[in-house]
Formats: C-alpha cells, sequence, structure tokens
C-alpha cells in the first residue's frame, strides 16, 4: 500500500509528538501532525475526498479551532495532565479541555470523573491515600472482580497533586492494588507513562492554556457525591467557582466554552453569567435511548427560546446512512440546524480500530455501523460532521487527525 508523506513530519507517530518539557511556556506554532493522518488516509477506498486528503500532504499546517483537544491526547498520553495537554497542543488543537471535578477542600482540578482516580491515577499504589478512598481496594474473589473508588472529594488538592496520572484502565482479575493499575487496552500505549505524569488544577489548566495562546473547554462534571457537599457547598457554587476562575485570570468569555451535561449549569451560566453562558455547550446524553432521542429533537426550538446556542451529542446522534448506506446527516442535525442551534461533538479516535466496531456495537458510532468497516472510514465521518452536518468543531482523542483534515478543508 503507498503511503503519501506529510510535511513536517519528524519520525513516527510517538516520536513526533512526545510532550514538550515541563517547563514549556509561550504559543505553539510549528504544527506536527505525526504519520497518523497520513495512514488513515491510505486505507480509505478511492473517491473524491481520498484524492483531497492526500493532495493536502505537503501542505503547512496550523492551529485549528475545529479541533478540540478531548482529555488532552488520551489515545497515547494520560488523560488530564500536563504532557498530554502540550501534547494536543502540538497536534493543532485550537481548543483544550479541562473535565472540571472538586477537591476536599473545594479546590478544582482536572478530571474526567469525580471518581475516576482508582483507573487514572497511582492512587492505590500510595497506601497512606488509597486508605482514605471511598471504597478502598478489593481484589478479585470467587468470580468477582477486583474494585475500588477513589474521588477528588477524597483528598486535598496537595494530596491530589502528589499523585502521578496513567492511562485509563484497570484488570478486573487482579488481586493486589498494583496488579489492579495494569489493564491497559492493547491499541493504546504506556510509551508515554514512564515517569510520573503530571495532573493539574483547573487553575494551573488556565494559565497553560493561556500561555500558549489557546482557547478554553471546561466540562462542569456531574457531581457523584450528595450536593451540597459536606452541608453548604452547592450547585451552583461549583458552576459559579469555575466561572469565577477565569475572571480571576482575567480570561476573555469569548475564549471560554462552559459545558455540562446538567442543563440547569447551562440554565444557571446563561442567567447568571451571560456573557459567559451565551456559548455555553449542553452535553446532550438523552439520545442514549430512542425515547430520549426522539425527545431531543423535540425540544430543540424550547431549548433555543431558553438561550442554548450550542449543543454536543456524541458523534452517532449527528450521522445517519441513507438508501445507498452511505454516511448522512441526521434527523437531530436537521431539527438542530432548523432551531439555530449549532453543533459540537464528540469524541474521535476514542473506540479503538474500527474494524471491530460493528461485531462490538460501539457506541460512538451505532448509527452507522453498517458503513464503518475498518479505521479508513474515519475520514468519512469527519467529513460528514463537517460539510454536511457543519459542526463548529470535533472533539478527538488524537487532536493532529482532525487537525489534518481542518487544515486541508480550511477550517
Amino acid at each position: 500500500m503507498k503511503f503519501t508523506t506529510i510535511a513536517l513530519v519528524v519520525g513516527a507517530l510517538g516520536n513526533a509528538n512526545a510532550a514538550p518539557s515541563r517547563g514549556h511556556h509561550g504559543s505553539i506554532r510549528n504544527i506536527q501532525v505525526g504519520v497518523r493522518p497520513d495512514y488513515l488516509v491510505s486505507m480509505m477506498d478511492d473517491s473524491p475526498l481520498k484524492r483531497k486528503l492526500e493532495s493536502c500532504s505537503e501542505k503547512p499546517l496550523r492551529k485549528t479551532d475545529f479541533s478540540v483537544s478531548h482529555r488532552g491526547a488520551p489515545l497515547q498520553f494520560p488523560e488530564h495532565t500536563k504532557e498530554g495537554l502540550y501534547a494536543a497542543a502540538r497536534q493543532g488543537a485550537g481548543i483544550l479541555e479541562c473535565d472540571v471535578a472538586f477537591t476536599k477542600d473545594r479546590q478544582l482540578v482536572c478530571r474526567h470523573s469525580q471518581c475516576d482516580l482508582h483507573t487514572t491515577t497511582n492512587v492505590l499504589a500510595v497506601p497512606e491515600l488509597a486508605k482514605k478512598c471511598t471504597k478502598p481496594f478489593t481484589p478479585a474473589k470467587d468470580g468477582k472482580p477486583a474494585s475500588a473508588k477513589c474521588c477528588t472529594s477524597d483528598f486535598t488538592l496537595a494530596e491530589f497533586k502528589s499523585l502521578c496520572g496513567k492511562m485509563d484502565s484497570s484488570l478486573s482479575s487482579a488481586k493486589t492494588p498494583e496488579e489492579y493499575l495494569g489493564g491497559v487496552a492493547a491499541w493504546r500505549t504506556t510509551l508515554y507513562d514512564q515517569t510520573c505524569s503530571t495532573l493539574m488544577s483547573h487553575k494551573e489548566f488556565i494559565e497553560i492554556t493561556n500561555s500558549l495562546g489557546l482557547k478554553f473547554t471546561p466540562e462542569l462534571k456531574t457531581p457523584q457525591v450528595p450536593m451540597p457537599f459536606e452541608g453548604d457547598y452547592t450547585q451552583e457554587d461549583y458552576a459559579q467557582q469555575l466561572v469565577d476562575e477565569y475572571k480571576a485570570a482575567r480570561i476573555h468569555p469569548s475564549r471560554v466554552f462552559l459545558q455540562s451535561f446538567l442543563p440547569d449549569d447551562v440554565f444557571y451560566w446563561i442567567r447568571r453569567e451571560p456573557a459567559f453562558g451565551r456559548q455555553a455547550v449542553y452535553l446532550d446524553e438523552r439520545v442514549d435511548t430512542p425515547k430520549g432521542y426522539e425527545q431531543a429533537i423535540a425540544d430543540m426550538n424550547n431549548l433555543a427560546r431558553k438561550g442554548v446556542k450550542i449543543l454536543a451529542p456524541p458523534i452517532f446522534a449527528l450521522l445517519s446512512t441513507d438508501s445507498r448506506n452511505r454516511i448522512v446527516a441526521s434527523e437531530y442535525a436537521k431539527a438542530a440546524r432548523k432551531a439555530g442551534i449549532k453543533l459540537i461533538t464528540w469524541s474521535l479516535e476514542r473506540s479503538g480500530p474500527l474494524k471491530d466496531v460493528a461485531k462490538n456495537k460501539e457506541y460512538y458510532y451505532q448509527s452507522v455501523l453498517s458503513a464503518v468497516k475498518d479505521d479508513g472510514d474515519m475520514y468519512e465521518v469527519v467529513d460528514v460532521l463537517a460539510r454536511q452536518v457543519n459542526v463548529l468543531g470535533i472533539f478527538s482523542d488524537w487532536p493532529a487527525t482532525v487537525t489534518y483534515y481542518a487544515n486541508c478543508f480550511r477550517l
């Protein structure tokens, strides 16, 4: 199979995107996408889209807001770490994400879930901290899988910052905490997890992203502890604290895309912080059930009247197939456009090899399983999202993939 060559590529995928030093500051001008985009294009069936993407192989690259970093670059770097964040920036993501949770002393930190520390950090290997977890480690026994539950709210900010990030994984058959930290999927890697990957507070995320000259998309994670937390820290306090940290850093609201799965958070920002709320993103998981999908379509005009201007459903909600089994825009996508609501979607490069998605009935591609046969179809999906659905941007676990497409089509 013939491979084209992308300019500005040095070495293999990993080498081209190795994390900059931890002291790196200043905007990144030399955008590098590595060899993965070229590999994906080489796998495509012959088509006008493939020939267009091949024609861009020597084109200089720039950062683009169409490429949105999902948790950094977690296809290969531990998620929500400084190293992953810099990798995403080097790959041309114009918007960086921090999923926001709170600590025991009510400080905001970057974590995909309030209670994922047992799978995304080394906390279980630190005995004095592991004993503080909501549910300490229990080994596999009598047919029951190993388990643990460690939350940001179990620890102070200082304790959280003492941890090391790792690839999100666990081993259900584990007999020891150290074994439980394994289980990394074969299509991911621990290559960039050889040292202590650096966890971030939300304030540090703001500082780094601002130093890079990029935009912000913080997601207020749904709490997994009863609210008000410890009796007096309310959901509104939490939502307001998020905004206040941007204000304190003097970040212009136009650079910030607040996100939440809870519509009341979005409505709060629209009402109380309109400068930020006007581009707050409602992450729409109603589409996870057929009934919820239909309700979401019917609710478009109502959301628009309430001031919601951007919706972000998972990829499958925006796609369907036609009578010729071609990937096309879905009824949800058409309803959003009719209501004047803009769209962002998530998350590309999170599914593993696409040759397995139909067999596994994979989440992100569930509406187009019949049309997806291997990784060569990834750019077909991106192209429909970009040119038919007209999304503002695509969250990706490997931003280089989207950056390359966006540069080719001048997005």
